[in-house]
């Protein structure tokens, strides 16, 4: 196995710590939609309980950024929807090759959304207010895609390494028999 590979596995606790802190936001974020949300619903219906007019826009800020997040986190754990429905009539060369295809894919994806999204985050959204919230900027209506962009990328390059480390582990045994 060429060096690089072990060299890369020593960031592997790099990508555990950003996986649990990017689990651990998601997991913040679900409370406090739920909150806001239970908020919004009780104050319709008991008078002295406030029942804001910015809470269905928060609501959905915090949707966005956990629908996307959780994206993200389904790339470390290798758990986004693919087709392997042919994967054992292929060679298994032909599957990995084309797992590295599919990830080189995503990873373009990753920097789309991370280029595209920020230009957005930082023109559209600087330039705007929330509707309920004036005081509050756009800008964290489009950052959630810049940001799950950069997790994406961090995480699809170590699937990446994964699948091309699967190519030589394979064939360093075919070597030894």
């Amino acid at each position: 196995m060429p060096k690089i590979f072990e060299t890369l596995d020593k960031c592997k606790g790099i990508y555990d710590k950003l996986y649990s802190f990017l689990m651990t936001l998601c997991k913040l974020l679900l409370i406090a939609d739920i909150l806001i949300t239970s908020m919004s619903i009780v104050g319709r219906y008991v008078s002295f309980i406030p029942d804001p007019a910015w809470t269905e826009e928060i609501v959905l800020i915090l949707m966005s950024y956990m629908a996307v997040l959780s994206a993200a986190l389904a790339i470390k754990r290798n758990a986004h929807i693919r087709m392997t429905a042919f994967d054992r009539y292929l060679p298994a060369n032909v599957v990995k090759t084309l797992d590295v295809v599919a990830d080189v894919a995503v990873l373009i994806l990753g920097i789309i959304m991370l280029v595209v999204g920020m230009q957005y985050a930082l023109t559209i959204g600087l330039r705007g207010k929330l509707v309920s919230l004036p005081t509050v900027s756009k800008f964290w209506q489009y950052f959630p895609i810049p940001l799950a962009g950069f997790f994406m990328i961090v995480f699809e390059l170590e699937q990446i390494v994964n699948h091309l480390k699967a190519f030589w582990i394979h064939n360093d045994r075919k070597e030894e028999a």
